[in-house]
């Protein structure tokens, strides 16, 4: 039972840098063009 007292703080922190992670990479916009990017690759000769 002890190892609650870590274990939902630890998961809450992860849970919230994940947020944070996610929020950054949609605010740099690197989910604008995803269509895009998977054209180049098959345009490239």
């Amino acid at each position: 039972m002890d190892i609650l007292y870590l274990l939902i703080p630890l998961s809450v922190g992860l849970v919230f840098f994940i947020a944070i992670a996610l929020w950054w990479a949609v605010h740099r916009g690197q989910f604008e063009s995803v269509e895009q990017e998977g054209e180049r690759i098959l345009r490239q000769d």
